[in-house]
This record gives C-alpha cells, structure tokens and sequence, in this order.
C-alpha cells in the first residue's frame, strides 16, 4: 500500500513523541513491503513563531492532501497569554474544523500491569474498556464568543445534523463491540442537550441491537470513578467530552499511555496522543511516547485500513508495559527513545526478518 502521511510535531514533548511513532510506522512499513511518504508541517507556537500565525496556509494544504495527519502537541507557557490575539491552540480548532473531523475516538483501557498507578482501588479497574466518542467540531469550542470590559460570552450551538453524525459513529462502533451505548447530557438545564438526547433517542430506534442508555454529566463524573468497568461505548458533545476523557485518563495510570482519532466522513483523520506539550519535560528525551504510537496503530486502523499491522502495534505496546522497560510517568526510568525501541523490539519477534526492527532503532536515534 502507498500512503502519504503528514505530521505536526507541534510544540514541546510533540516533536519527540512524534518521532517515535513514525519510527514505528516506518518500521511497519517495511515488514509489510508498505510505502508509506512523510510530510512534516507547522502548527501550534511553532508555526506562530515561524510565520505569525497556528495553521499556516501551507500546513492546510498538506493536511488536506493527506491520507491521514499525525499530530504531537501544541502550546506551552511561550504562547500562554490569555489575551494573546494568536494562541497555539486555534491552529487545533481550526484543522479540525477544516478537516472536518467531528468524531474523536479516545479508547481507554487499563493495562493490568499498571493498575497500582491509577488512583483507584484494583479491583475497580478489573474490564475497564471504555471508547469515548467525542463531538469534536461543534458546541461552546466553536460557537460566537463576547467579550467586554465585565462580560464574556461563549455560545454553544448545535443542529440535528451535528448531533445525528456523531451519534450515529457511536452506534456503528457498540455494534462492534459490546452492544451498549451510553450517551451523556445535561438535558435537566440546557437547552442544547435536550435536543442532544432527544435525537439519539430517536436514532436508537435504528439500532434495536444496542442498548442505549442516558446520563447527566455531572452523575457521569462521578460513576466514572465508581463504576467505570460497565461503559461500554460512550458518546458526548465537545466541552463535556473534553473534560470527562481526561478525568479518565486517570485510571489509567497516565495521560501519556493513550491515543486518539479523529474521523469524518471519509478515511482521511487526525491522530493524536491525548496529552499535552509538557513543557517541564520538552526537549529532555524522557516524554512517554506509547499515547503516539498507539495513535498511529489507531491511523493504520481506521484511515489506511491496515487491521493487522495496527494490532501488531498494539500487541509490541501490551508486552512492552508488561515486561518493560518503563518511563517515568508509569514508575520507571526509560527515557522515550529507549521505549521506542522496546516496542520495536517487540514488533521484531513477530516479524518474518529483523530489517524493519533495525530501520526503526535507527530512526528512534
């Protein structure tokens, strides 16, 4: 297969985390005689201080372009001014929105062998898998905003259509897993959420098959702590989903262990680690880079349709958690270059010749 892939290392651990996964997607490449081009673009406080602006005409066009987009991180403290007229993360926005990516799939599944990291009592973490399906290009993130000398405001719109897409994604996706969908809402105060949960209740009658189910956000916070292991596939608006995908993160044991999609309507998506820039650790060479290599098993999956090679990815990573070694944020010591070779490593056991493994440890550095 030929495919061309752009990357946006971005700002802070991005360019490092990104390198990474595109050391294990070279790697992939040339076990399965794939050929896979690379195109690296600006965006986020890179891009501003290259060109004065967070997505630069040229970095569009190249997404646009792509088979599929893979992203580090952007912002830090350099560009964290509140009053900024510029600020890294509009680049964000705006490449969704232009990209037109309205679904964002954050998987979370907790690792055995990382179960005393997470916050939670073990035995609360047992079958944990959870997909967030996350509405991505609408709600407060991109409706009209105010501001005066003492109000601000910030509008959250929505139409059936926004609604119905997302909603639908997240049904096809029960479908293939557990048969249970859980949609989340404020529906009890806002106006928007009401005719959130009235359409997936209407949608629910084309999925007879899928148990559907719904909760407030609020009450959802809190069983995400208490009883996380019966979500099956849970759906969102923008700000809501936002929040709750970090809050569980956390039972993960670190924000550093998980990817995401975001998908449209064709095959071409952004991947993305669900972490920030970490600035306090950027350029150290000790960021986890396993939320972007996952990311990339996850752009295999769903934009090049490569379901065997993304599970071989996915597999390298499970033994690497298991056996080690470890970074920092899950209570070891390996820097992100030796994890990324550990994983390539793993990818080398099942591989028919050890030419992509060596391709990889030179690409990781």
């Amino acid at each position: 297969m030929k495919a061309h892939i752009v990357t946006l290392p971005g700002d802070g651990v991005g360019p490092e985390v990104t390198a990474a996964a595109v050391a294990v997607l070279k790697a992939v490449a040339a076990r399965y005689q794939h050929a896979f081009s690379f195109d690296e673009q600006l965006i986020g406080g890179a891009a501003i201080d290259a060109c004065g602006e967070p997505l630069p005409g040229t970095s569009l066009a190249a997404c646009q372009a792509a088979d599929a987009v893979l992203l580090g991180a952007v912002g830090g403290p350099k560009w964290s001014d509140p009053n900024a007229a510029v600020r890294p993360e509009q680049g964000l926005l705006a490449l969704r929105a232009a990209l037109g990516v309205y679904a964002n799939l954050r998987p979370l599944q907790v690792h055995p062998a990382l179960a005393n990291l997470s916050p939670l009592k073990n035995e609360k973490l047992r079958h944990v898998d959870v997909l967030f399906v996350r509405e991505l290009t609408g709600g407060a993130y991109f409706g009209a905003k105010t501001r005066s000398a003492d109000a601000a405001t910030d509008e959250c719109r929505y139409t059936v259509g926004e609604i119905e897409r997302v909603v639908r994604r997240a049904f096809e996706l029960a479908r293939g897993r557990r048969h249970q969908l859980t949609s989340v809402d404020k529906a009890n105060v806002l106006e928007t959420s009401r005719l959130w949960r009235s359409t997936v209740q209407r949608l629910a009658a084309d999925y007879p098959d899928v148990k559907v189910e719904h909760q407030l956000v609020d009450s959802m916070a809190m069983l995400l702590l208490t009883q996380p292991n019966r979500y099956d596939v849970v759906v969102t608006e923008n700000l809501f989903g936002d929040i709750l995908t970090d809050e569980a993160a956390a039972l993960a044991g670190s924000l550093g262990l998980l990817p995401s999609a975001s998908l449209g309507d064709g095959k071409a998506g952004l991947y993305e680690p669900i972490h920030g820039s970490a600035p306090d650790i950027a350029g150290q060479g000790v960021a986890n880079p396993v939320g972007a290599i996952l990311s990339a098993a996850m752009l295999l999956r769903h934009s090049l349709e490569l379901e065997t090679e993304a599970a071989l990815i996915e597999a390298a990573v499970d033994q690497v958690l298991r056996d080690g070694p470890r970074s920092r944020d899950i209570g070891g010591s390996a820097g992100t270059a030796e994890m990324c070779g550990a994983v390539l490593a793993a990818i080398a056991e099942h591989a028919d010749n050890n030419a992509a493994f060596f391709a990889g440890i030179r690409a990781c550095g």
